[in-house]
């Protein structure tokens, strides 16, 4: 298969371009060669390729980022995808795979849980406004015609993700504090329950959507299992063999605090058959080995 990711040199699309390989597909990954707020640029490498299938990741993807910055959100996530899908329809047999987000749900009552896609949105951020904004302009696509498959994947976890993310995050600042011998390190909200899949279980299911995913459907990428963030991080300490308190720094708390997210994957795995396989614990160790050899080459961040 001939796949083209863009956003291909992120955290997820590199495991992606990865596993595809593996399956015996001919990637061509872009990333910030490739504007996709450039419509120009992005139908000219679109039509370079001629691809089979688009995994369309590239996207601003910092929750906390977004309220600040919150039109470069729309510009990059809606615009940006309007352009792949604009690109995408002059290719004949293209499948594109847009990955949305679960944070396009916002505050959910614990009751409605686990999620199904037909849970309606309600997005308490700019990034997951702009992430449902983008899914209109795939639906409507695949209305017109086109093969379109919505992801709406739950928070994920692996080796390569960057700190601005809560898990690596907190990881790098347990290794600052046992090389610097603290007792305490600086956290965000830890009682915020998340549903973490391993991130190549995630680019396995994106695979497994573009090949048996029906046009137009909405797909969670979901584990079924929420964990407090707290517990997160004494898994983290645990690890490291560490004692530490967690003092709450204001400036690492959004203005919108999604309280609980759970989604149910029954829908992708009757479809395609996925489900995760890596656990929890395999993550975690994997995300600490990953962030001692980032932090011993200088390449943190």
């Amino acid at each position: 298969m001939r796949a083209l990711i863009t956003g291909g040199d992120g955290f997820v699309g590199r495991h992606l371009a990865a596993y595809a390989r593996a399956q015996g597909d001919t990637v061509t990954v872009v990333d910030a060669e490739c504007d996709v707020t450039d419509a120009a640029a992005v139908r000219d490498v679109v039509y370079a390729t001629a691809p089979e299938v688009i995994y369309h990741l590239a996207a601003l993807s910092s929750v906390a980022d977004s309220w600040k910055e919150p039109i470069a959100f729309t510009r990059v996530n809606v615009l940006g995808t309007h352009h792949v899908l604009d690109a995408a329809r002059e290719i004949e047999g293209c499948a594109t795979v847009v990955v949305s987000s679960a944070d396009v749900y916002g505050v959910v009552d614990e009751a409605d849980l686990p999620l199904d896609e037909t849970h309606p949105p309600s997005p308490a951020s700019p990034y997951a406004q702009s992430k449902l904004e983008a899914e209109g302009f795939a639906r409507r696509a695949a209305r017109e015609g086109q093969r379109v498959l919505i992801v709406r994947p739950f928070p994920h976890l692996g080796p390569g993700q960057s700190t601005r993310f809560v898990v690596p995050a907190l990881a790098a600042r347990l290794l600052d504090a046992r090389e610097r011998g603290l007792s305490a390190i600086a956290v965000g909200d830890l009682r915020a329950r998340r549903d973490y899949t391993d991130v190549r279980d995630v680019v396995r299911a994106y695979r497994l959507v573009s090949e048996f995913g029906r046009s137009g459907d909405i797909y969670h990428v979901a584990s079924g299992v929420d964990v407090e963030l707290a517990a997160i991080a004494a898994l983290l300490a645990q690890r490291l063999d560490l004692e530490v308190s967690f003092e709450v720094d204001p400036a690492l708390l959004r203005p919108v605090e999604v309280p609980i997210l759970r989604g149910s994957a029954a829908k992708i795995h009757d479809v395609a058959g996925w489900e995760p396989v890596i656990t929890l614990s395999q993550s975690l160790d994997d995300v600490i080995r990953d962030v001692e050899e980032r932090r011993r080459a200088g390449t943190l961040s």
